[in-house]
């Protein structure tokens, strides 16, 4: 039994932990010159195991390139990034681009449309406003993919 015990101990050791899995994995963050909150989410992503580039594109052509890549207009936020095939509309939430790049769903990506009070890069997770992050599908539609509380 106790040989069991190391041999279960060590694999757990072993095994990568959850930020590990986004470890070095790529987004490239579209947004427009100066915008402080786009650069405090990227700094999110820094801080969970992602390394995050961002590119300065004029309001016009990042809105393009938001409908271009998939993104409804009632989606819109205020920056979209691409990792692994996905994109990815706003204030989502680190732990959320993880989940998506694990489950690999047949989708355009996620969002958090406008920019909620309190999600990542908004202000202090535990003053937060409620808000959900939403699966893009490829006809456009959305879902749900995950709800955050008022905090």
């Amino acid at each position: 039994m106790k040989r069991l015990t190391q041999v279960l101990t060590l694999l757990l050791a072993l095994s990568p932990a959850p930020q590990a899995l986004a470890q070095g994995t790529a987004i490239s963050v579209q947004k427009t010159n100066g915008c402080g909150c786009c650069l405090l989410w990227m700094k999110h992503l820094e801080e969970n195991g992602f390394t995050a580039t961002g590119e300065d594109m004029f309001a016009g052509t990042l809105v393009r390139f938001k409908l271009d890549n998939g993104v409804p207009q009632r989606m819109i936020s205020c920056h979209t990034a691409l990792v692994d095939g996905y994109v990815i509309e706003g204030h989502v939430p680190a732990a959320d681009i993880r989940r998506l790049l694990e489950e690999r769903p047949d989708a355009v990506g996620l969002a958090v449309p406008g920019m909620p009070y309190g999600s990542p890069g908004m202000g202090p997770e535990d003053d937060r406003e409620a808000y959900e992050v939403f699966l893009i599908r490829e006809d456009g539609s959305t879902e749900v993919f995950s709800t955050y509380a008022e905090g």
